[in-house]
């Protein structure tokens, strides 16, 4: 079966709204970290790692005819709850709220390669997913240094 453009576009965008929700929930977490042991220069990186993404997906969305999604939608209310409860709980739990959200944009990105036009799958494949997958492993290793 062949994706239309109409169905990458929707697809981009959903990919678009998760990135767009990973920064807010960024955002939110380096208000709350202030321990110089958290390893705060990493979590910037991955954040512009995000934004980064973000600026990627936005072009794709408008080189296939698209408008591209302003706002992170029902996953960032979602990932917004999360984050303010890690807020009150603490780094860890921030921490942990990071993670949570690295796990559904990776499995987001690997369900995209089934549904996308071919020229939108390479660039998943080839230039958003090893971007996620290295943010996810990062943030998967500052949890894992603050368990021990």
């Amino acid at each position: 079966m062949q994706t239309s453009s109409s169905e990458s576009v929707a697809k981009l965008n959903e990919l678009l709204r998760g990135e767009l929700s990973a920064v807010e929930t960024y955002n939110q977490a380096l208000e709350k970290i202030e321990e110089p042991f958290i390893a705060r220069e990493e979590i910037r990186r991955c954040h512009a790692a995000h934004q980064s993404r973000v600026e990627v997906l936005r072009r794709a969305v408008a080189n296939l005819g698209g408008a591209p999604s302003e706002s992170s939608g029902a996953w960032g209310t979602f990932a917004k709850l999360i984050e303010g409860g890690a807020k009150v709980l603490g780094p860890k739990m921030a921490i942990a709220a990071l993670e949570e959200g690295e796990d559904y944009g990776l499995a987001l990105y690997r369900k995209a390669l089934e549904e996308l036009d071919p020229s939108s799958r390479a660039l998943v494949d080839r230039d958003l997913l090893p971007g996620q997958q290295e943010t996810h492993r990062s943030i998967s290793n500052i949890k894992k240094s603050l368990s021990v």
